[in-house]
């Protein structure tokens, strides 16, 4: 039987914080709302007994640490998408890549392959940092980092209806809709992905 919470719920809070420090994977489609999930657990607390990490915002740094390969591993492919991967400044368009990249799964992989491993070790210098917390890791596909989902004792899967996530998306990403949904396709099947690590599987409704 699935484990439903809503985030509604007046005693939410108690279904989802550990009595004792864990790290748990916290997840779900584009613009589910994985975000908010975390803010208003780690808000609960004002002991400070539970943190949470963006793994988004994490690969960002990763990404920014790397652009001089970056750049150099996709300049070919995106001459030939006609898509400009420097700004006028020299820093890496994020947005052009991810058009670039998520277009293609081989060039997803190639991009993967160069941010992961730097990704890995600031989520686990962070984790070092609060031993004594219970963390959070916000993430999308964590189980492509088993290094990192190995060391999760549950996941809470956060999900919402097809057309909120489609909204979320267009208001916040500020992308073409064709664009959004070629996103959406690349992670439906997400949950499968997670099934098959046998962890403990909640569900935030949000």
């Amino acid at each position: 039987m699935k484990k439903i919470v809503k985030l509604s719920d007046k005693n939410f809070f108690s279904k989802l914080i550990p009595d004792s420090p864990e790290i748990i994977c916290l997840c779900g489609q584009m613009a589910a709302g994985k975000n908010f999930a975390t803010q208003k657990l780690c808000s609960q607390t004002s002991d400070k007994k539970c943190v949470s990490i963006d793994l988004d915002k994490t690969v960002h740094l990763a990404i920014e640490k790397l652009t001089p390969q970056i750049l150099q591993t996709f300049e070919k492919d995106a001459k030939k998408a006609k898509i400009e991967l420097q700004n006028k400044d020299g820093s890496l368009n994020r947005r052009e890549l991810g058009a670039l990249i998520f277009a293609r799964p081989d060039l997803l992989k190639k991009q993967e392959d160069l941010v992961y491993p730097e990704t890995v070790r600031l989520v686990k210098e962070f984790i070092a940092q609060n031993k004594d917390k219970t963390v959070f890791l916000n993430a999308t596909v964590l189980y492509k980092t088993p290094q990192l989902l190995e060391l999760c004792s549950k996941i809470y899967f956060v999900t919402s209806p097809f057309i909120k996530r489609l909204v979320r998306a267009k208001r916040r990403d500020k992308m073409p809709l064709k664009q959004i949904i070629r996103r959406f396709k690349t992670q439906n099947k997400l949950l499968s992905e997670y099934k098959k690590t046998k962890l403990p599987l909640i569900f935030i409704k949000n």
